[in-house]
């Protein structure tokens, strides 16, 4: 075998300078801001409909990461089953969701922060 060679043989397995990393190591981040509104009509859609997690994010304006707390609650309103590993949410139950937020009445806040009915000390 040639030195030459050999030599570029080195070279293309030598680390990356330290001011840069290659683009296949560098770790992608999850987009974990709320999804842009959704671009079909929830009541167009017939409810065996099944939904994607982003999907159901957009309709009802919440973070998918939201979506995956809400899944840790079995009790939570907003139903979801599991086809191949993956949550899915029947447009029915997204619909019954945001018609469940609508009726529960809002308690409005009082002016005290700190809450326990006790005024700040001065």
């Amino acid at each position: 075998m040639g030195g030459k060679e050999e030599k570029n043989r080195i070279e293309a397995f030598a680390a990356p300078s330290s001011t840069e990393m290659p683009r296949a190591t560098k770790r992608r981040r999850k987009n974990r801001g709320v999804p842009p509104p959704a671009t079909f009509d929830i009541d167009a859609l017939p409810g065996s409909t099944n939904l994607t997690v982003l999907e159901a994010a957009a309709v009802i304006r919440r973070t998918p990461g939201a979506l995956e707390q809400w899944r840790r609650d079995p009790n939570h309103p907003l139903k979801w089953r599991y086809v191949d590993g993956r949550p899915l949410y029947r447009v029915d139950a997204v619909r019954d969701y945001l018609s469940g937020c609508d009726k529960t009445p809002k308690r409005p806040q009082s002016h005290n922060a700190r809450g326990g009915g006790r005024a700040a000390p001065p």
